[in-house]
């Protein structure tokens, strides 16, 4: 459905891509995970026909993104990472507007987006400027599925979002799935790779990995502690400089380390306590993707 090869983007001397290739299935959801300024959103403006990248190529549903753009954004949908919505109309007169847009009407699709409509249709008088970050939400994906698309890319959609939203929109694309609809979605948020089928880490307009999540969990391959102290700021500068300690990185309460397999947990210990560490705790934990972005960001 999506196909890309050497994509590049320059925005003066700052090169946002740097020659992107990858292909997305039908009916998967793909998730590209890194953070701001990764090149996520360029990716997508190429993409969705906005704008052109410098080299490369790319299709989307077989039809190529320059040359067939017209036609290209017939068959998708787009959600931006800003609120793009008229704010001053109401839920109700946002949605019949796209609809029309694309030469068909509310009822005739409302199936795709009844689930979610549903729940901001208590709310449909209101204007969109005045709806909460959720609700906001909400109402942007309606809009880009109202014309029944093969393809939605959505930009960073959940970002500014409180969890439980969050929650019920990786839900709602769950449905949207199941209803045979192609789905890119990029996210900073690591802990989002795990709701896609196939996902993409990039960096400083880099692909580093592509695969799905527990390929990319599996292929971690290092020893990875967590360590907790009485003085977590210490504690870090500490860990960074005992020799075996290959990595260490603050997550959360908690600080993640990988090690030399010859390191000893009570060796690690003690040199800690000698450096005026109390109440350590140290043990073993599984990786996880926002880890493995960490290994390859290393490398």
């Amino acid at each position: 459905m999506v196909i890309t090869e050497n994509i590049t983007k320059k925005y003066g001397t700052i090169e946002a891509l740097k020659g992107v290739t990858f292909n997305v299935d039908k009916g998967e959801i793909f998730g590209i995970i890194g953070p701001d300024g990764a090149g996520k959103t360029t990716l997508f403006r190429i993409l969705v026909t906005l704008i052109l990248a410098d080299s490369g190529k790319a299709s989307v549903v077989g039809l190529d993104v320059v040359r067939k753009y017209r036609k290209i954004r017939r068959h998708i949908g787009y959600m931006p990472g800003k609120f793009a919505l008229y704010q001053d109309m109401t839920v109700e007169e946002n949605l019949k507007f796209f609809a029309t847009l694309f030469n068909t009407t509310v009822d005739e699709n409302y199936h795709l987006v009844k689930d979610i409509y549903i729940q901001i249709e208590p709310f449909k008088k209101r204007r969109a400027g005045a709806l909460s970050g959720g609700m906001k939400q909400k109402l942007a994906l309606c809009c880009a599925l109202i014309h029944k698309p093969e393809v939605l890319f959505l930009d960073e959609p959940t970002t500014g979002v409180d969890p439980i939203s969050r929650k019920e929109f990786w839900e709602m694309l769950k449905r949207l799935k199941a209803q045979g609809i192609t789905i890119l979605v990029s996210t900073p948020y690591m802990d989002e790779a795990t709701m896609c089928d196939r996902i993409a880490l990039i960096k400083d307009g880099i692909f580093m990995k592509i695969d799905s999540p527990a390929e990319i969990i599996s292929a971690y391959g290092e020893t990875i502690w967590a360590v907790r102290g009485n003085n977590m700021p210490r504690l870090l500068k500490n860990l960074r400089e005992h020799a075996s300690v290959t990595s260490s990185f603050a997550f959360g309460n908690v600080h993640h380390i990988t090690v030399n397999k010859d390191l000893a947990v009570e060796a690690l210990e003690k040199y800690l306590v000698e450096n005026n560490n109390t109440d350590i705790e140290i043990y073993p934990i599984k990786p996880n993707i926002e880890d493995c972005y960490m290994q390859l960001s290393k490398k």
